[in-house]
């Protein structure tokens, strides 16, 4: 089946978000392992238990309670019409939303070095974000095998 390029590419821009914000939380935890205190355990449970419970949780809800996904998966169709992924300008728009929250992660770690607040909370918040994504990116190809919307979004026959 082959479906429209604005389609095609709103669907990329769903796996290079979730991607790219991974791959963001990968090196922010390896950057937390050198820079933080504790010891390795604490470090592990605040950076990656913790965390992974939040991204489950955030993962698996939005899927599971309809009403939840019911509420995802028009946000995720409202988000193909109004063009994400699909230009120059809402794809840097993206790129730069998670390279913000990439630097304030990295400066919640750095402070830590200057008497500032162990970054807990913030590794939790994040992985709770690339749940989300996660789940976007899987209602993506939920909606993409609904007859209405698979109307709309598939090429036409030749």
């Amino acid at each position: 089946m082959a479906f429209i390029r604005p389609w095609r590419d709103f669907k990329r821009m769903q796996d290079v978000a979730l991607a790219a914000a991974s791959l963001i939380y990968a090196g922010a935890v390896v950057n937390a392992f050198q820079v933080l205190p504790g010891g390795t355990d604490l470090i592990a449970q605040r950076t990656l238990i913790w965390p992974a419970v939040f991204l489950v949780i955030s993962l698996v809800l939005p899927l599971l309670v309809p009403w939840l996904k019911r509420m995802l998966a028009r946000y995720v169709w409202l988000s193909f019409q109004a063009g994400f992924g699909q230009s120059p300008v809402s794809v840097i728009t993206g790129v730069g939303l998670l390279a913000g929250a990439a630097l304030f992660i990295y400066w919640q770690v750095g402070a830590v070095a200057y008497g500032g607040r162990y970054p807990a909370g913030v590794f939790s918040g994040y992985a709770a974000g690339i749940g989300i994504l996660a789940a976007q990116a899987i209602l993506v190809r939920v909606l993409e095998l609904q007859p209405p919307i698979r109307k709309l979004i598939e090429e036409p026959a030749s």
